[in-house]
């Protein structure tokens, strides 16, 4: 299990490439921030259970946060 945590990692490392190259700088910062995350909870050594459960953190706090930028954040119809 710790060996998918650093492929997310890697793939949040490819974003974070990908989003600076493109100029979206606050972006690229919480992908680093994840693949940070991501990669130090790889090494942790822990068990199965705990990295689902950490997955699984992970994904609700995602959720919470992105429905929260949606509905008080977002502008509808931005880049028209």
């Amino acid at each position: 299990m710790d060996r998918m945590f650093r492929v997310l990692a890697f793939w949040t490392g490819m974003f974070t490439i990908m989003f600076y190259a493109g100029e979206m700088y606050n972006t690229s910062v919480l992908f680093l921030v994840q693949t940070a995350f991501f990669l130090t909870l790889s090494y942790l050594k822990l068990s199965e259970r705990m990295y689902m459960y950490l997955f699984g953190a992970y994904l609700t706090v995602f959720m919470i946060g992105f429905t929260w930028y949606t509905e008080f954040i977002l502008v509808p119809g931005f880049g028209h």
